[in-house]
């Protein structure tokens, strides 16, 4: 709880526009109902602010406050939330100005959408449908968060990353360009208008803008209608479709990482146990996977034994490899993961000898006890996947 005599409020004017150190010193401390504080509360602005307070801008305050508005009465107002929703702004304000490098007012004529197009609009009346259940409930902190997830995770992250395969192919039909631009643009009107009610600086920027590039819609985002979930069609078929290649993209992503490859690196993937449903979507959805888990070819094989020294993922009975010869250093490889294997059992060492002292947990805060305890259980987590990784490393000899 915030409170003047406590000394920890923040007026949400230094949280939109920013302020220095000595200017939250003055307010928590000026006026003060209980002055003999002042000492404390100094001390502790200064280490929970040593740089002041960035200017988070209006939109992320209000989204914010938004995600806040539990059925619960008290809220905390973490300003690491704020920050989030600043890069959330940030997020959607970078998306919209690739879609505007991309639309034209007067591409018109045939439109032949694909998977993606029909996946992101299928997404997007799932988003609406929650959207207006929970906003006409007043759960404006689930409502937020529908848009929150489809906009960065679904809109951002997997579409805009999809219509980058479409719209740099040279040989696309032009009615397959023609379709995605004109799905970026009515996916990204639908989206700032939903975001409008709390978001309302940001979005009007960008309607006026896509407004001009499309040349359609309103003066101002204010008089636009929501999105209704009927204007956009529901796809199961899309949703499979895109679902399996985002799980195949995500495990090729986890092998890199795992194994340390270099993004730039393009993979080889070889296929085992691979149905005909399988080998007909890697035919499909080929030119998604080589672009977005960067690929160097993708082979079906009769078994898992015939490709040595590869690192694996399951995605449902299928079964993929990328062989590591040549893209790792094996001895150095082992090296590496030993030196962290070391370092993070010595942590966990220091770990559990504080918890094991009776004095630590009779006199530390509860949070620090806690703290240690999920630091505990992380690095436990971390060596039992570094012995995993080690195995795998020790299996190619």
């Amino acid at each position: 709880k915030m409170s003047k005599s406590k000394g920890n409020i923040l007026d949400p004017h230094d949280i939109v526009n920013g302020a220095s150190l000595e200017a939250l010193l003055e307010k928590r401390t000026e006026g003060m109902m209980q002055p003999h504080l002042r000492a404390r509360i100094e001390r502790a602005t200064r280490q929970e602010f040593p740089r002041g307070v960035s200017g988070y801008g209006a939109d992320a305050l209000r989204l914010t406050l938004a995600n806040l508005a539990t059925t619960g009465r008290d809220i905390s107002l973490d300003m690491g939330r704020v920050e989030g929703n600043r890069n959330f702004c940030n997020k959607l304000w970078n998306a919209a100005h690739y879609v505007f490098n991309h639309v034209d007012a007067a591409d018109a004529g045939e439109l032949a959408p694909t998977v993606a197009d029909r996946w992101i609009g299928s997404r997007l009346r799932a988003a609406i449908q929650t959207f207006h259940r929970t906003f006409g409930e007043y759960r404006f902190d689930l409502a937020t968060q529908a848009l929150y997830e489809f906009t960065w995770h679904e809109y951002c992250d997997w579409y805009l990353e999809l219509t980058k395969t479409v719209l740099n192919d040279p040989d696309a039909p032009p009615a397959r360009l023609r379709a995605t631009r004109h799905c970026l643009a009515k996916v990204l009107g639908a989206v700032l208008k939903l975001l409008h009610p709390v978001v309302p600086f940001v979005t009007e920027e960008l309607w006026l803008e896509l407004r001009r590039r499309t040349r359609s819609g309103g003066e101002t985002l204010m008089l636009e209608p929501l999105p209704e979930a009927g204007q956009f069609s529901r796809d199961p078929a899309a949703e499979a479709e895109i679902a399996w290649l985002q799980h195949f993209v995500i495990a090729v992503r986890q092998i890199r990482g795992e194994m340390d490859i270099s993004p730039g690196q393009r993979l080889p993937v070889r296929l085992a146990g691979a149905a005909a449903a399988d080998i007909e979507r890697v035919r499909r959805h080929g030119a998604y996977l080589h672009d977005l888990a960067r690929l160097q070819d993708i082979v079906t094989v009769a078994a898992a034994e015939e490709v040595r020294d590869a690192a694996t993922a399951v995605l449902g009975p299928m079964t993929l490899l990328v062989p590591l010869e040549g893209l790792i250093d094996v001895a150095a490889e082992r090296q590496r993961l030993a030196k962290q294997q070391d370092r993070a059992t010595a942590e966990l060492r220091r770990v559990e000898h504080k918890l094991a002292n009776p004095q630590f947990i009779a006199n530390a805060p509860a949070a620090v006890v806690d703290g240690q305890r999920d630091r505990a259980a992380e690095l436990q987590a971390r060596l039992a996947k570094l012995a995993e990784q080690l195995g795998r490393l020790q299996a190619m000899g």
